[in-house]
């Protein structure tokens, strides 16, 4: 008996044999035998395998532009469909899969996308089984990657924008430092051509502009708050904001703005449910309203600091907006 006529089928595998063109069961685990000249056969590993959808531009529901790409994990439960239904499993698995990725996300929004990848995920991995189930290939996970955001939404999504368009500097970050540059940066939906700033860091603040006493500035930033609180305003942020101010004494003061009823409040003190808490020091906050220091670089060397939902902290940019510096 020939060598080639017995073959030794490893647990997770199985040979798939066409005798005279019909295909038969398959065949493994252990010592099988193939007819020479009249069996042809193809082994198939029915172990789990791994593949990347490299990143694709993707238009969403709400005009954005983003970037996704998806790590996918499947594994071949019927041997036979996976031979006889397709020629090249591998490609036309991949082709598939980056399909129905694009059309999922092309239905969803920018902020969808960003808050809802792990469900998104779920879901599109039971949308590529219903195409691949045909072939004898089951998808086990789908894990989607956002690599950036290329094009903001329209302007009636302004409130699901995470990362403004073409900001020089901001296309390598990812999540929250995304969400608060836009918070922050003041851009519009639509995008507007950034202008060339300069950040000064504390102690160029304090040789260049130094602080008036804590409680004086404060005072004068409410006052500014107070004469631009509004229904209109609570409609549109809905949501309470503590500050902790550590002044240069080394005390740390706590102010509040609540925008959740009626025309909304501020003040001195501390609420006890705050939807956002930001600390930072006095010198920072003046800069922030000044414009002379990019609170993305603050929030990334630890000088701003966010406790709560950073998309909510994004509402406050409504207000920032309103209020003209001291």
């Amino acid at each position: 008996m020939c060598d080639n006529c017995i073959q030794t089928v490893p647990n997770y595998e199985r040979i798939v044999v066409f005798r005279l063109g019909r295909v038969r069961p398959p065949k493994g685990p252990g010592v099988v035998l193939v007819l020479p000249l009249i069996d042809q056969w193809q082994r198939v590993d029915l172990r789990t395998r791994a593949f990347n959808i490299p990143p694709c531009r993707v238009t969403t529901k709400d005009g954005g532009l983003v970037s996704v790409g998806a790590d996918i994990q499947f594994r071949i439960w019927n041997p036979v469909m996976s031979v006889v239904a397709v020629q090249d499993l591998n490609a036309s698995t991949r082709l598939t899969a980056q399909n129905a990725m694009t059309q999922a996300l092309g239905k969803k929004s920018v902020r969808e996308i960003q808050t809802e990848r792990v469900k998104l995920g779920e879901y599109l991995g039971m949308d590529i089984n219903d195409l691949t189930k045909p072939w004898g290939l089951e998808v086990d996970r789908v894990e989607l990657t956002l690599e950036s955001v290329l094009r903001a939404p329209d302007e009636s999504y302004s409130e699901s924008l995470i990362l403004p368009p073409s900001v020089p500097g901001l296309e390598g970050l990812t999540g929250p430092i995304q969400q608060l540059a836009m918070h922050f940066l003041g851009q519009s939906a639509a995008g507007s051509p950034p202008t060339k700033d300069t950040v000064l860091f504390t102690d160029e603040l304090s040789t260049e502009a130094p602080v008036t006493e804590s409680s004086s500035v404060i005072e004068e930033l409410l006052a500014a708050v107070r004469l631009v609180l509004s229904e209109g305003l609570v409609r549109q942020v809905g949501a309470c904001f503590q500050f902790h101010i550590s002044t240069s004494t080394g005390q740390t003061r706590s102010y509040y703005v609540d925008l959740t009823r009626n025309s909304g409040t501020c003040g001195a003190g501390e609420v006890m449910q705050p939807d956002v808490s930001l600390s930072m020091s006095e010198q920072d906050m003046l800069a922030m309203f000044q414009g002379s220091l990019r609170p993305i670089t603050a929030y990334s060397s630890g000088r701003l600091r966010v406790q709560g939902d950073l998309n909510t902290a994004m509402k406050l940019d409504a207000l920032v907006k309103l209020i003209k510096p001291p």
